[in-house]
């Protein structure tokens, strides 16, 4: 009964999603008007249908209804409970269905909170946001049914991908969710704007939250999803260039690039055709990398899909979705003026000069990306990875961070360079001394030198903008661009640490054998068998000295579960200020030696920290614009109020 009421709640929905298009696009001509009014509310009621189709999939899953088929495919009833709720996002249809759901809440929220626009490109956007949710209903309703029964229930079912049961899949793929929905209703923003010709620093306040809010919400679900996979897959990285990985990380870089146009459109009615198009540029890398996750392409922990039928589904809505956004741009964009005019050494051209560098940085990882999968359709295999990835995208990056240090101590519309030159000395000679350093001690290659040396220089340049000002009365937005900007040097200062110094060993030990990974010393005390809710382990009782102090332990696992039938290796980690002791238990050699692979990660957790730190700048600066543009429409109300008064 649950599932049933599931798929009803799913049907009336999409027939809410065809009636908010049809009724948007009716009210901006002269004789349906009148249907102006009915777009809010079935944009509210239809965000409320698909969450209760959503929390029905959920309610299946945690009793284990095993007529449902995807419960059978993806559920097991000894699983924890956490877990069965988890796989419900933890599959193709599922994950599809959180989508259409947060999808349909964002509609409703912006029906019920957005007063900013004019009511034409209002209904505009929602029409576009209905349209585009309109194409994930019809996926999940034709191809994708998340609700279907099974004829002959089996007695138990096949169980979730032993990868996948953690607590970190509890939270990275809603978090890469809301961050795509939010570049979603960032589209539909720049077609509603499209159509109606309404371009403007109002528009702008009215799509930032949301850029702001998606751009938040990716950064800490890539931040988690690395976290998850340097832990949980025991190869020790915490990026390989995957193209799954990859498919988060292109929206990010553009919606990046969208949040610093968005910023300039709203502050100084400038770079107004940027912003339309990185808004839809931003949520196609979002549908691009639905597509390679889902599409059957891909084989990957991440990857769900293996029917092309699907994939070819999803295809047809990219290029709907993606391609007629662009047919749209290029007819209109004629309309769109070029807005108010700067220098080239500005505010401005800074942001400009980011937005541009970080396009180049999008375009490398996106054909590095599809690359490889057009040459395989070709009959040809070609890997393209790191050596491609790291020194390519560096001869962007490194002038960027030059542009995240110098931009944000120009002056809007026009300035000169030598007015900032002694405000950069301290962080230039933080560059040279961070350089001579790491030189001394060697080790390490160009890249690794160049992130230290300009990761250090960008620390203390983030806190520039804060020079001569009165803290206490700096606005919310400045905080959190400094500290999104400390963020970045933060998690470059690990990234280039972990690249230079870390050290890995590769031993076999008997049982009271030790041996040594950088700092560390390691003994190998015991290896014990240990039972969890679903599955066995041998767990190997490692104790550790750092430096030949005190004795601590860690506990790698090799893990063999049931449902299904599957081994894993549970890494340990042990965490100081400066770094991390990462070790992994492997199989048992016949001279009844036990592999150990041992890794000393030398501030390997700033990375995180700095994912940490740039997602809470963007809140800060989220609060800000959303307490000013609250304090500018009471204003506007009380003059409205004032001046009524005063005509009576």
């Amino acid at each position: 009964m649950i599932a049933e009421l599931g798929l009803a709640a799913l049907w009336l929905a999409a027939a809410l999603a065809v009636l908010q298009l049809v009724g948007g696009a009716l009210a901006l001509t002269a004789r349906g008007s009148a249907l102006g009014d009915l777009v809010r509310p079935v944009a509210v009621v239809q965000g409320l249908l698909a969450l209760v189709a959503f929390a029905a999939l959920i309610r299946v899953f945690a009793v284990t209804d095993l007529s449902v088929r995807l419960v059978a495919l993806n559920s097991h009833s000894m699983k924890p409970l956490v877990f069965k709720i988890a796989a419900a996002w933890g599959n193709h249809e599922g994950s599809m269905l959180l989508w259409v759901t947060v999808m349909g809440l964002a509609g409703g929220f912006v029906a019920l909170v957005e007063r900013r626009l004019p009511e034409r490109t209002m209904l505009a956007t929602l029409a576009g946001q209905a349209f585009v949710s309109l194409g994930f209903y019809a996926f999940l309703l034709i191809a994708s049914n998340p609700f279907e029964r099974l004829a002959t229930p089996p007695a138990e079912g096949n169980g979730l991908n032993p990868l996948l049961q953690d607590l970190g899949l509890a939270f990275h793929p809603p978090t890469l969710y809301l961050g795509y929905v939010g570049l979603s209703v960032a589209f539909s923003f720049a077609i509603g704007a499209l159509v109606t010709r309404e371009v403007g620093p109002a528009f702008a306040r009215a799509m930032r939250p949301w850029v702001l809010g998606a751009w938040i919400f990716l950064t800490l679900g890539i931040t988690a999803g690395s976290y998850w996979a340097y832990y949980e897959l025991g190869w020790g990285g915490w990026w390989f260039w995957d193209p799954v990985e990859n498919a988060s990380l292109m929206p990010w870089l553009a919606a990046t690039a969208l949040l610093h146009s968005c910023g300039v459109l709203a502050a100084r009615n400038a770079l107004r055709a940027w912003t339309i198009m990185l808004g839809v540029v931003a949520f196609s890398m979002s549908m691009v990398g639905t597509f390679l996750v889902r599409s059957g392409i891909l084989t990957s922990v991440h990857a769900f899909a293996v029917d092309p039928q699907r994939g070819t589904f999803i295809l047809a809505l990219l290029a709907i979705n993606i391609g007629g956004a662009l047919t749209l741009f290029g007819l209109r964009a004629g309309t769109v003026t070029e807005g108010e005019r700067f220098a080239v050494v500005s505010r401005e051209g800074a942001l400009v000069m980011n937005n541009v560098l970080l396009s180049a940085i999008l375009g490398i990882v996106l054909f590095g990306t599809l690359y490889p999968l057009a040459a395989e359709a070709m009959g040809a295999k070609v890997s393209v990875g790191p050596p491609y990835f790291n020194p390519v995208s560096a001869l962007f990056f490194v002038p960027m961070l030059v542009v995240l240090a110098v931009g944000p101590l120009l002056r809007w519309r026009q300035d000169k360079l030598d007015r900032i030159g002694k405000g950069l000395a301290l962080p230039a000679a933080m560059v040279v001394v961070a350089l001579l350093a790491v030189l001394m001690i060697g080790g390490a290659g160009l890249l690794p030198y160049l992130g230290l040396a300009l990761g250090a220089g960008l620390a203390v340049a983030s806190f520039l903008p804060l020079r001569d000002r009165n803290l206490r009365r700096t606005p919310l937005p400045i905080w959190g661009m400094v500290i999104a900007h400390f963020g970045v040097a933060v998690a470059l200062l690990g990234m280039a640490s972990e690249s230079a110094y870390s050290v890995e060993r590769l031993v076999a030990l008997r049982v009271g054998e030790s041996t040594a990974v950088g700092p560390w010393s390691v003994r190998l005390a015991s290896v014990d068998p240990v039972a969890g809710p679903n599955w066995t382990a041998l767990e190997g009782k490692l104790e550790v000295r750092y430096a030949g102090g005190a004795v601590e332990v860690a506990r790698p696992q090799a893990r063999n579960f049931w449902a299904p039938a599957q081994q894993t290796s549970e890494s340990s980690l042990l965490t100081r200020w400066n770094g991390q002791l990462y070790s992994v238990l492997g199989e048992e050699a016949s001279d009844n030696r036990w592999q150990v692979r041992l890794w000393w990660k030398p501030f390997v957790t700033l990375i995180w920290l700095g994912g940490m730190l740039i997602a809470l700048g963007g809140v800060l600066a989220v609060i800000g614009h959303v307490l000013s543009d609250w304090r500018r429409i009471v204003a506007r109300s009380r003059i409205a109020d004032r001046r009524e008064s005063q005509g009576r």
